[in-house]
């Protein structure tokens, strides 16, 4: 008797969704985690923040929309694959910036602009893999349990309190393992505490944006995905 299998289900746009989370990822790790910036907040005066700040939140935001829509599971994927491509790029830096430049004047400058934008590229990889991981992780699964618990309702309340303990956990881990030692202590703490506010206010104010994404999802998709016999070990790949 032949024996029965099951075909993966497929999507239309979850490959899309994945796409997006790793270059925002990608982006925003490489290329704006280093930089400060100043911001001017009503009461409170002039702040020191890493520009990162403008666009990491949009990873939390595809983060709950793929676990709302097709589980945690599914989500897990997409953060593995975004741990790989952080580790590819952190060894690729490291091997563009250690091997030897050609003896001429253009590299002669450029060389040591290149050592200190990406030069310290082995932190921040290590800080935001490590960071990342864990934070993405603890956003997935609370989100999952509070949709099983709720019984799908407050999307706005399950969203902004995940969001608000994955991004805890992501920006101290992120920045105590990145740039202790080499930011000043109290640009480290302003930083971070300051970040961290503006991470879960961003995830507040794009509430909207939100529900429209995933209410489009689950209409194109025809998913609604409940983790209730999810496995929920996150060194699993089974979809």
């Amino acid at each position: 008797m032949p024996k029965l299998t099951t075909v993966p289900r497929t999507y239309r746009y979850y490959d899309l969704i994945m796409a997006a989370f790793v270059a925002i990822l990608l982006c925003t790790n490489l290329i704006g985690a280093a930089k400060q910036t100043e911001v001017t907040l009503p009461i409170v005066g002039r702040w020191t923040v890493g520009a990162g700040v403008l666009f990491f939140p949009l990873s939390y935001f595809f983060g709950d929309v793929l676990t709302e829509v097709y589980g945690y599971a599914r989500d897990r994927r997409v953060v593995w694959v975004g741990f790989i491509a952080m580790a590819f790029a952190s060894l690729m830096a490291w091997v563009i910036v250690s091997i030897a430049p050609a003896r001429n004047p253009f590299m002669s400058t450029f060389q040591g602009q290149l050592e200190g934008v990406f030069g310290n590229t082995w932190r921040i990889a290590a800080g935001s893999m490590l960071a990342y991981w864990c934070g993405s992780f603890a956003n997935s699964y609370l989100l999952a349990q509070l949709k099983i618990r709720t019984h799908g309702r407050w999307l706005w309340l399950r969203a902004i309190l995940s969001t608000a303990v994955g991004e805890g956990i992501d920006s101290l881990m992120f920045y105590g393992i990145a740039f202790y030692g080499i930011w000043d202590w109290q640009d480290l703490v302003q930083v971070a505490t300051l970040e961290y506010a503006l991470k879960v206010l961003w995830e507040t104010l794009a509430t909207p944006l939100t529900y429209a994404l995933v209410n489009f999802l689950k209409k194109a998709e025809q998913e609604d995905f409940y983790d209730i016999h999810t496995r929920f070990n996150p060194f699993s790949l089974d979809p």
